[in-house]
């Protein structure tokens, strides 16, 4: 009896497996990865945008970014850093959301299907999240790769120089649309894939949140077609003079008064 229980415990049978962990570590990284580009891409946006306070503004921002303030001179290679860490996030949140994109047209075509069928808002933004995501793939790794191998061409003149004379202004406009909608439609939807300001009733937090959501895509379209606005006349009043660096105000001032 003994010799047919041992011959019982020696046998293998099969044990349930357990569960991975894998997609749901790599669903919070694409969600920390998403929601960190997000926000970069709003500072970004506010950075940018001191052209609007005029030209010296702008220049001052960039030297603070370039280290001007602290080590008394201009180093871009701080930029091409800061661009290769976002570039590098960049990658790695698009590839870990392609893991949920269509990956063949038939999907495509029954997700569509489905999409109709429903109307269901939050599919439809999905779809846009999806779409605005597969342009930024190609948009925005043509700007990074430009920032990171030419850190010392921002400026008032040189900004406005590559996106006037150099034809940027295209690429531009379609970045900007691309951005906006799918960095909103992503921070949307990641504050109600965790739960974040759902409250006690989810349904008018969710509403809510769609309404927060658009009033923020609004603003910041409005800032940065006026943005770009702003680069488009500097570049087209400064293409004679190509080429040309921004000297601030009162570097300009210096030699003069020294010349009294």
């Amino acid at each position: 009896m003994s010799t047919n229980l041992d011959a019982i415990a020696a046998m293998d049978f099969p044990h349930h497996e357990r569960k991975s962990r894998w997609p749901a570590r790599l669903d919070l990284i694409q969600s920390a990865s998403g929601l960190s580009l997000g926000l970069f891409m709003w500072g970004h946006m506010v950075f940018v945008s001191s052209i609007l306070l005029g030209s010296d503004a702008m220049w001052t921002v960039t030297k603070f970014f370039e280290g001007y303030f602290f080590f008394g001179k201009s180093h871009p290679w701080i930029v091409s850093v800061v661009v290769a860490m976002i570039f590098t996030l960049f990658i790695v949140h698009a590839f870990l959301a392609l893991r949920k994109f269509p990956i063949n047209y038939r999907e495509y075509r029954n997700f569509r299907g489905h999409m109709k069928v429903m109307q269901h808002e939050d599919t439809s933004l999905w779809f846009w999240q999806v779409f605005t995501g597969f342009a930024l793939f190609f948009l925005g790794s043509v700007h990074l790769y430009i920032m990171l191998t030419h850190p010392d061409g921002i400026g008032p003149y040189e900004s406005a120089d590559r996106v006037w004379t150099d034809y940027m202004w295209p690429l531009y406009i379609l970045l900007l649309l691309a951005v906006e909608f799918h960095g909103g439609i992503g921070l949307y939807r990641l504050a109600v894939k965790w739960g974040w300001f759902s409250g006690s009733d989810p349904n008018a937090a969710r509403k809510q949140l769609k309404r927060v959501k658009w009033a923020i895509t609004v603003v910041f379209l409005v800032l940065g077609f006026t943005t770009l606005g702003a680069y488009i006349k500097i570049g087209i009043d400064h293409a004679p003079n190509y080429g040309e660096r921004y000297v601030p105000t009162w570097q300009q001032k210096a030699p003069q008064e020294q010349s009294r």
